[in-house]
């Protein structure tokens, strides 16, 4: 293996995108839907700047819906934001999870 085997950190999995499958007639279409990096979930700052500055501040909580991120809530610090990023999404039966958050 050369000493460039794989972009990214070694600690971190390879963020290539798979290559499409041939016999699937929407693979570019489903490709073109994953979110950026594999992003499904994010949080901003309601007044702007860094994500990691001003702890204690509201974040907006924003979803993937498969064309954009679109609105999902807020959280009241930088604390509660990273457990919604970070709470599971699906059940073990691969269905949504009805997290009762809204707008």
């Amino acid at each position: 293996m050369g000493k460039h085997s794989r972009p990214g950190p070694p600690n971190q999995p390879s963020r290539a995108a798979p290559r499409l499958d041939a016999d699937d007639r929407l693979a570019a279409y489903n490709k073109r839907r994953r979110p950026p990096l594999d992003v499904h979930r994010r949080h901003r700052p309601l007044h702007g700047g860094g994500g990691h500055l001003r702890p204690e501040e509201p974040r907006a909580l924003e979803q993937w819906n498969g064309f954009s991120y679109e609105p999902a809530g807020t959280a009241a610090n930088l604390a509660e934001a990273h457990r919604w990023v970070n709470e599971q999404t699906t059940d073990t039966t691969g269905s949504p999870v009805d997290t009762g958050r809204g707008l």
